[in-house]
């Protein structure tokens, strides 16, 4: 091998190996909702979460007025799939990457997986909602667009939440595979009208250029659903942060 392959290729070979260390860092380093390594201090923890500090489109929000726009209606092309749960220390995270995909006007997002927080991450006129559902998605060209759905406490169960708790894994581990098929439009509320801004992941690493389509109307969840919840994640979401110059655009 000539000298200039043999550079080429060391330089290839520390390359795969930096990144490696980059992605392990980023792994490796722990974040919270409370303590030391609570919301107020993921900008410092790591480099890789400047984001979540100095960010200026950051999310949740607070939505206290919006603007009525021509906006897309919203085509969730959904599919039943067999169910993984995870409880991966943060949330419960069920994988969805073989369930569909949204569709907003011409743009096509795949689903990808979707998970919870309580209460939920976002507010309308200062009010939080019991839970939220965000139902993650990625368009072939990379981007991300999250659908957030409100969970009220109501008298109406939801059976997809009541599949999903029944396997819910009480402490972090590996993701669960079970023999039980979901149907994820059972999360989706009847009213398609949602509000639609630009903010940011709501978790380290804070990226930001994330579209998000927040449904105006809530899915009823039970009494007994909420609490079987919170025995497992009694507050696990991200303070609101401040709109700034963003525009919150509305369907209706």
């Amino acid at each position: 091998m000539s000298y200039k392959k043999l550079a080429v290729a060391t330089l290839a070979a520390l390359s795969l190996q930096m990144s490696a260390c980059v992605e392990e860092k980023g792994h490796s380093t722990h974040w919270g909702y409370d303590g030391d390594t609570g919301p107020e201090h993921w900008g410092s923890l790591s480099e890789d979460y400047a984001a979540c500090s100095t960010g200026t489109q950051q999310s949740p929000v607070d939505i206290t007025s919006s603007v009525k726009a021509d906006l897309p209606p919203l085509k969730f092309n959904y599919s039943p799939i067999p169910l993984t749960i995870e409880n991966n220390g943060h949330t419960i995270k069920m994988s969805a990457d073989k369930a569909g995909n949204l569709k907003i006007g011409e743009q096509v997002y795949q689903l990808l997986q979707f998970h919870t927080h309580s209460p939920s991450e976002g507010a309308v006129n200062g009010k939080r909602a019991d839970m939220i559902v965000h139902l993650v998605h990625k368009s072939a060209q990379g981007e991300l667009a999250v659908v957030a759905v409100f969970l009220e406490k109501g008298d109406t169960a939801n059976p997809l939440i009541e599949t999903l708790w029944n396997v819910m894994p009480k402490t972090p581990g590996k993701p669960q595979q079970h023999d039980i098929q979901i149907d994820i439009k059972q999360l989706l509320p009847a009213s398609k009208h949602y509000y639609s801004l630009t903010g940011s992941l709501t978790t380290p690493p804070c990226s930001e250029g994330v579209k998000w389509v927040i449904l105006k109307q809530p899915v009823s969840i039970s009494a007994e659903q909420l609490t079987q919840y919170q025995t497992v994640y009694s507050h696990n979401a991200r303070p609101l942060q401040p709109l700034n110059d963003r525009q919150v655009l509305s369907s209706n």
